[in-house]
């Protein structure tokens, strides 16, 4: 085997690491949630439950000033950190390294990629995407995984795009796209499944655990919704 090769599948190797990871994968922050408070209590049942990554995700209407997110972004890095969940930080590179957060997860408009990659080196980069030429864009700069959506119709975001469906997954993987893929926007457990069997290697979820009454069994159930999914692909 010559070095490309064995780099090729050391690549191989480490995707299909990330992917499993990113199976049950939850974003949220206190705007999602009653309190500060409230938040980290489902942040903890979330975990307990068997969620694989969570995105801190501090935005919107009352969202915590500087000092107050480094101090909840903290406390939830070390929720993660307990129940080995991976951690991710939305859209602020300053914080993801005042913490030593596992990686960055960027939209379109959050800044240059190129930058993002050469700041998070060593670090996980995930990249929202909503069109192929989009994705294709971000594996080219450098991207560990793509999130796709929204896939169905969503009201958490209120500027979000429309929705995309699960054929995008057979799409991109058809065109190449072969970092691990997370399907986010308007997901359920009633409809995720069917995103896992479009082709998505995870679901990233916001209300559907943020507003469950009972996160624990909720993320419980996810977790085995998902994980059959992949099973019988």
């Amino acid at each position: 085997m010559n070095i490309a090769s064995e780099e090729s599948l050391v690549n191989a190797r480490s995707r299909t690491c990330l992917a499993q990871t990113l199976s049950l994968y939850y974003v949220a922050g206190t705007t999602n949630c009653e309190s500060p408070e409230s938040f980290m209590e489902i942040l903890i049942q979330a975990c307990k439950g068997g969620i694989t990554t969570f995105q801190f995700r501090e935005k919107g209407t009352n969202c915590l000033n500087s000092r107050q997110r480094i101090q909840i972004a903290e406390a939830a890095k070390n929720v993660c950190r307990q129940y080995g969940v991976l951690f991710i930080v939305n859209d602020d590179l300053a914080l993801m390294k005042e913490l030593d957060a596992d990686g960055l997860h960027v939209g379109q408009t959050d800044g240059s990629l190129d930058v993002f990659r050469r700041e998070t080196k060593g670090k996980i980069l995930g990249v929202s995407t909503h069109t192929l030429l989009e994705a294709e864009d971000a594996v080219t700069r450098g991207a560990d995984y793509v999130g796709v959506g929204p896939i169905f119709q969503t009201y958490t975001k209120p500027d979000a795009k429309e929705p995309v469906g699960t054929g995008i997954f057979s799409l991109f993987r058809e065109n190449n796209i072969m970092v691990p893929m997370v399907g986010i926007g308007g997901i359920t457990k009633d409809n995720a499944a069917s995103v896992v069997k479009g082709g998505a290697d995870g679901v990233a979820l916001i209300s559907a655990i943020s507003e469950a009454e009972h996160p624990l069994e909720t993320s419980r159930e996810l977790l085995r919704t998902i994980l059959q999914a992949k099973k019988k692909l």
